[in-house]
């Protein structure tokens, strides 16, 4: 996020909402976005289903799934036809605006609304809403991201920002929702296949020479494999062996069948895991680990804070410190990594990782911090922490806008398969059920697989509410159990990806994103027989 949580919630005076159900997948944000709106701040919804945030927006655009791009390049369309171009922040802190003109100049209104199939009013009145408004951040969440265009669909997005002057700015900002509780850490700490430790690149050689010395070895210079290229990788003989923690993709990946036959192709599975997951059956060696509340460490959130994590409870016998397996495995492949604490482990991003220099367990445990956590960047110990990112000028120098175009989703709707298909999560569950399918009272409320369907294709269809249900694509068939309302489009449905008896991802398309190989969950093609 480029501003704070407070900030974009009680700071602004119109919210722009898209792809994401805060309320459901991120409820304690979702609780503060509702309270923002009920004392007065204008909501603008962009979503394809009615969700509970609906009924409080003040405009609900109901796009098409797939469509993100289409939109951005439209709302900036009709804010440089407006004159709602902030001209001196575009003049002094962005390069390309003319090229960015001229690429929007054919998604107008009408154009954009029928490729979103949206009322032309509404956008319109959408664009000039966020464009008057003093504050006004763009919040957005995997109804953006998990699309073959998600990465065009955020930089679109960013677009809006700067053409209107609303980044670096108080309110405002484009804000990423994380979907789980550390992936930001994750991501500030290198797990990714093109960094090391606060985004540092692996391809920069100053960057490799400079952790080689830190760590007393050579270093591959090379970018590695993105996670979602590794199961066709592994179908095709390329990777032969894998090594997986805190993950079950049998569950949460697209296309189940492609995953199942990529891990079965392997030569030797490591899983590292709390629970027999889906995955963790699969494994040739189980290394139990431990959880959040049997371990020390920090968590960063969605607002890049850092915040202390302190071990409450003791684990079962057996089950190791995440870091400690590490570094036994390390020890036994011939690298003398010490065992460290926590605490030192921490000090030692510090210092190789220059957005992290001021970050320490002893200062977040400190009365300064005061159990408030530091927001990256954070260079040295004297430094405050950052709220917001791009104050006066871009950390790169000048902002630059994508230019991308509107391209359809990958697979779309035809006669053998009518219907289009996204996914999403609920409120009672969590991503593969490992830990909350677990827990007392929550299958009780919910505990089995169901799709939307919207009333139209219902009646055509001779489906009514709680009939149960064949869902078919291209891939597979699985059973489920049908919720028929006006929450999805005709032509839309929509399924959780929760539940096992029916797991939307035996469904889905392993199309990926061409810039951040993220799949496209949101859309696929597929049709629904009453059973």
């Amino acid at each position: 996020m480029t501003n704070t949580i407070a900030d974009i919630t009680q700071d602004s005076d119109v919210i722009m909402l898209v792809g994401s159900n805060p309320e459901e997948a991120h409820p304690v944000l979702g609780m503060q976005i509702r309270k923002a709106v009920e004392n007065g701040t204008k909501l603008i919804l962009v979503d394809p289903r009615e969700i509970g945030l609906a009924k409080y927006a003040d405009i609900h655009l109901k796009l098409r799934p797939g469509t993100n791009v289409a939109f951005a390049n439209g709302v900036v369309h009709i804010l440089i036809k407006e004159g709602l171009v902030d001209e001196e922040y575009v003049a002094s802190r962005t390069s390309g605006f003319e090229e960015l003109a001229k690429m929007v100049e054919s998604y107008t209104p009408e154009r954009v609304a029928e490729i979103c199939h949206i009322d032309v009013r509404d956008l319109v009145a959408a664009a000039k809403l966020y464009g008057q408004a003093n504050a006004a951040p763009i919040i957005y969440c995997l109804g953006v991201t998990e699309h073959s265009t998600g990465t065009e669909g955020v930089m679109s997005l960013s677009n809006i920002a700067m053409v209107n002057g609303k980044l670096g700015k108080p309110g405002c900002g484009v804000n990423p929702i994380r979907g789980q509780n550390n992936v930001q850490g994750a991501c500030d700490m290198g797990a990714q296949p093109n960094t090391f430790t606060g985004y540092q690149k692996v391809m920069d050689p100053a960057v490799v020479e400079k952790f080689e010395k830190a760590w007393g070895t050579d270093l591959n210079p090379n970018e590695g494999t993105k996670a979602t290229e590794v199961f066709p990788a592994a179908i095709e003989g390329r990777i032969k062996g894998l090594y997986l923690f805190g993950e079950d993709p049998v569950r949460t990946d697209p296309d189940t069948n492609h995953v199942i036959k990529a891990l079965t192709n392997l030569d030797f599975f490591v899983v590292q895991e709390l629970f027999m997951t889906e995955t963790a059956k699969l494994a040739d060696v189980i290394l139990p680990g431990r959880s959040f509340a049997e371990k020390e460490g920090t968590f960063s959130n969605t607002e890049r804070r850092v915040q202390r994590v302190r071990k409450a409870v003791d684990g079962p016998a057996g089950a190791q410190l995440d870091t400690w397996i590490f570094t036994e495995i390390m020890q036994r492949m011939g690298y003398d990594q010490p065992h460290l604490s926590a605490a030192e482990i921490m000090d030692e991003i510090s210092s190789v990782t220059p957005s992290f220099g001021g970050i320490t367990h002893a200062r977040l445990d400190s009365a300064e911090v005061g159990g408030r956590g530091l927001q990256w960047p954070c260079p040295n110990a004297e430094h405050p922490g950052t709220p917001i990112m791009h104050v006066g000028k871009f950390a790169k120098g000048l902002g630059t806008y994508s230019t991308a175009e509107y391209r359809p989703s990958v697979e779309l709707p035809d006669g053998e398969y009518p219907l289009m298909l996204t996914t999403g999560r609920i409120l009672y569950h969590y991503n593969a059920c490992a830990m909350t399918a677990r827990t007392e009272g929550l299958n009780e409320i919910v505990n089995s697989s169901f799709i939307e369907i919207n009333t139209a294709d219902a009646d055509e269809l001779g489906i009514a509410d709680g009939d149960r249900v064949k869902v078919t694509s291209r891939r597979a068939s699985i059973e489920s159990t049908a919720r028929v309302s006006g929450k999805t489009n005709p032509g839309e449905t929509w399924m959780p990806f929760h539940f096992q008896d029916g797991n939307s991802n035996w469904l889905t398309i392993a199309a990926l994103d061409n810039i951040a190989k993220a799949p496209e969950f949101k859309v696929c093609a597929v049709r629904v027989e009453k059973l």
